[in-house]
């Protein structure tokens, strides 16, 4: 890219002001990108819920933010274990007794490149169902207290969408017959994209009032390989991460604090660092595949998603 429209370093967080009375709400908080961007919005004065599996790792997380902005910093932690739709509702029905405004639920957590086929509670494979159906169930469910606030959904994708089927494999969703690590995150990437393009087109023709955007850290330094991807993959990951080609999981950060909070974002857009293939460097507008958004495609991955996880939106 050498046209950013932010300048030559992009945008970077000096182009929020106060965030004051804002909300977000952050899915995999407690760590890489999700912790980065919770530390941004509460240095601009605004109040982060976190959504996290593990308690530990999240009042731990809590602490160290609380050391830096002090013991006034708003930080709250719900427990929500994407694997399991039982947990995301219990969760979703917290936020919405505890939370009157909600100004951008940014979908940040994810597991990737699980080396075997593994399964979530409700028997998805664990990838897709952690990324996307789970992902899929708390917007919904979460989806009126944003709209009360003309608020925002943000979708962190991965540029790993591209290294897979260019579409959706609705014949066997769980992998079945061709269970491979790379191809399934793939798939579960390009599912969380065409969902939330899928909604723009259902916000847009229902006249409610919600931006969706989709983003990507590029190459980031976070804990996302480490977590749930196979032994090579993490010491291929642990060596690259001593490179210039993998970047901070501040910077990581900055495309998803850019979609909760600039004004004027074009909706059916990537949004990343736009060198090193889109890797790392200045964030600004990347390149967007179309088969991301292929209608026909998002329309039955809507309908598919809402069978599978028993959730029906009211947007229809």
């Amino acid at each position: 890219m050498t046209n950013n429209p932010f300048g030559p370093q992009g945008w970077t967080p000096d182009h929020i002001g106060s965030l004051a009375g804002k909300t977000y709400i952050i899915t995999g908080a407690n760590s890489g990108t999700g912790l980065e961007a919770s530390r941004i919005f509460l240095s601009k004065g605004a109040r982060v819920v976190m959504l996290n599996r593990n308690p530990d790792k999240s009042a731990a997380a809590i602490e160290k933010i609380k050391k830096e902005f002090g013991n006034d910093a708003d930080v709250t932690f719900i427990r929500m274990d994407l694997a399991d739709l039982a947990s995301v509702r219990q969760a979703a029905a917290e936020v919405l007794h505890i939370v009157p405004q909600i100004d951008a639920l940014i979908c940040n957590a994810a597991i990737a490149q699980v080396p075997t086929q593994k399964f979530t509670v409700d028997g998805f494979e664990s990838q897709l169902g952690t990324n996307h159906y789970g992902h899929f169930v708390l917007c919904g469910m979460l989806f009126d207290r944003i709209e009360e606030s003309k608020g925002r959904i943000v979708v962190v994708a991965s540029l790993g969408y591209k290294m897979g089927l260019k579409t959706i494999q609705f014949d066997d969703m769980n992998w079945d017959k061709n269970y491979n690590a790379n191809s399934v995150y793939s798939q579960s990437k390009l599912a969380q994209m065409m969902f939330a393009y899928e909604l723009q087109d259902k916000v847009k023709a229902s006249g409610k009032n919600v931006e969706a955007y989709v983003c990507h850290p590029g190459a980031s330094a976070t804990s996302l390989i480490e977590t749930s991807g196979s032994t090579m993959m993490k010491l291929i990951y642990r060596l690259m991460m001593k490179t210039p080609l993998v970047q901070s999981a501040e910077l990581g950060a900055y495309p998803e604090v850019m979609c909760a909070t600039e004004e004027g974002l074009e909706q059916r857009a990537f949004y990343g660092p736009t060198k090193r293939m889109e890797s790392t460097g200045p964030v600004g507008i990347g390149t967007l595949e179309p088969y991301a958004y292929d209608k026909a495609v998002m329309t039955r991955l809507w309908k598919v998603s809402e069978e599978a996880t028993g959730f029906v939106w009211s947007l229809g």
